[in-house]
């Protein structure tokens, strides 16, 4: 992978309650600690945040139900090591617990230069082409990925 791009990636959620109900509380508990997890690891590059360390209270979604994480990383490697191998893993596992299941893609990927950071309007616009058309270099997902270049992983 060339250090001259980052991986980007948007994910979205919709709540089954309120942020400040009981159903959300060990979400919303554990948001300081999987936030300071994700800036201090291998990789990490910039997160999306408002004033208060994370981005639950910015909403790009008409849809007041749904929240959005975006974040960018030095490699595929790396993102995949802290969502899926980290802490952050036992939260993704707890999902249902909070998040309402989505028909489509609530995650897309995206090579950027290095020099780059997205613009949740930019971020929107690869969650949409990745519903639109499927996995391409475009926007894609663990699922299937390609390196900067284009080509399948």
């Amino acid at each position: 992978m060339s250090a001259a791009f980052h991986l980007a990636q948007i994910n979205i959620a919709r709540m089954l309650a309120l942020l400040d109900s009981p159903m959300m509380a060990d979400f919303v508990a554990a948001l300081a600690e999987i936030n300071a997890l994700a800036d201090r690891s291998p990789g990490f590059v910039w997160r999306l945040q408002s004033d208060d360390g994370n981005a639950t209270s910015l909403r790009p979604y008409d849809d007041p139900m749904l929240i959005v994480n975006m974040s960018v990383w030095a490699s595929l490697e790396a993102l995949r090591r802290y969502a899926y191998k980290s802490a952050h893993a036992a939260y993704v596992r707890r999902r249902a617990e909070w998040f309402d299941t989505f028909e489509g893609a609530y995650l897309a990927l995206w090579w950027i230069p290095a020099s780059h950071l997205p613009s949740v309007l930019e971020a929107k616009e690869r969650l949409d082409h990745l519903r639109a058309h499927g996995e391409t270099p475009v926007a894609f997902s663990f699922k299937r990925t390609f390196s900067p270049n284009g080509s399948p992983h």
